[in-house]
């Protein structure tokens, strides 16, 4: 049996999902954003955030990421953000290209989290109007985390609270948003903007979607420019209604938060199984639908020779005293809402077995 963790971007769109494409592909439908699909997306978003809100929905998160940035950071301009962090680490330079050459600015925090001291140090070093420096226009933050950690809403707030008085806009990439929402047991407007975030990227692909991401702007005045922006790069869609079509599937009757607690679910799980065998540790608690092993490499081995996909990761942001021994690596196994629970148990059951022999 293969047991898949490898990504949440490995399994397909939801039913639901699929129902909705197949309907939107019946008749005509005016392009480039101009069909009904979207109209009504963009209204249930503003429904969603308890508020006006700006939408632009692309195919990547990618684009969400790199658009969102360019609209609220200038060329000289720098985005502080954690040093492990997607638009760091996983983006070709994109958010460097769109932004005609800002600077990213990589940050060190414990599960790639950011902390307002940490931002604070960072702005006390790029003096206000230095025209020999970049000035920092923007703090992104990841929601849920590369580690699979999660912002309350305190934690965001601390954070806006921090980069106040300098003026940055505070981007959140949420590409497991809705796992971080369902986690948390709070609104999506709780998380957001009434935390002080002021653009989202908000992912779908992850989460039941066959290609949707959205950029949520809080205040619709900081949107000006996405339109231009998003057709220069080549992310205005021509048959935009099958993007919205996912999005109007999704949020429908919770169907995004029914889909990311499943997967949330299946990750605890699979995290409490693992904590079983011995010679496998967890890096960080499992708060969302991410779990981080740290075992032997002949472990890892051996699971990935039976048919198990995951992938290497990074200890750099390990807790303090948690640092990897001499034959030991750190590997991420990802819940999807399409994971089981027969899928949990036999990669658990498989990885006791092996346990044993060794």
């Amino acid at each position: 049996m293969t047991f898949n963790f490898a990504s949440d971007n490995a399994v397909g769109a939801s039913a639901k999902v699929m129902a909705a494409l197949e309907a939107a592909n019946a008749g005509p439908a005016l392009a480039y954003g101009q069909d009904p699909w979207t109209a009504r997306v963009e209204a249930a978003m503003s429904e969603l955030f308890e508020r006006e809100v700006a939408v632009s929905l692309l195919a990547t998160g990618t684009a969400a990421n790199a658009l969102a940035l360019a609209c609220v950071t200038q060329p000289w301009g720098a985005v502080l953000t954690h040093e492990e962090s997607h638009i760091a680490d996983d983006e070709c330079g994109a958010p460097e290209f769109f932004t005609n050459g800002a600077k990213l600015v990589g940050l060190a925090g414990m599960g790639s989290k950011l902390a307002p001291e940490i931002v604070t140090a960072q702005l006390a070093r790029m003096p206000h109007g230095a025209v020999k420096q970049v000035q920092p226009q923007c703090l992104s933050i990841t929601q849920s985390t590369e580690s699979g950690l999660i912002y309350r809403p305190a934690e965001v707030a601390a954070l806006a609270e921090a980069i106040r008085p300098r003026g940055l806009a505070l981007h959140m990439d949420g590409a497991r948003f809705a796992n971080a929402v369902v986690a948390l047991g709070c609104t999506p407007a709780q998380i957001t903007w009434k935390a002080g975030v002021d653009v989202l990227s908000f992912g779908a692909t992850k989460n039941g979607a066959w290609a949707a991401e959205a950029v949520v702007f809080f205040d619709p005045a900081r949107a000006e420019q996405m339109p231009w922006r998003r057709k220069r790069s080549g992310h205005t869609v021509s048959k935009g209604r099958f993007v919205a079509a996912q999005f109007e599937a999704l949020l429908h009757d919770g169907h995004w938060l029914a889909l990311a607690r499943r997967a949330n679910e299946r990750a605890t799980r699979l995290a409490s199984g693992l904590a079983t065998v011995p010679g496998i540790r967890l890096g960080w608690a499992c708060e969302a639908n991410v779990v981080f092993g740290i075992m032997p490499l002949a472990m890892a081995a051996a699971l990935r020779a039976a048919g198990a996909l995951f992938y290497d990761w990074s200890a750099r942001s390990l807790p303090a005293g948690e640092a990897l021994r001499p034959g030991e690596g750190i590997f991420r196994f990802v819940c999807s809402f399409a994971t089981t629970e027969r899928d949990v148990d036999g990669f658990v059951a498989a990885a006791h077995s092996l346990a044993e022999v060794g």
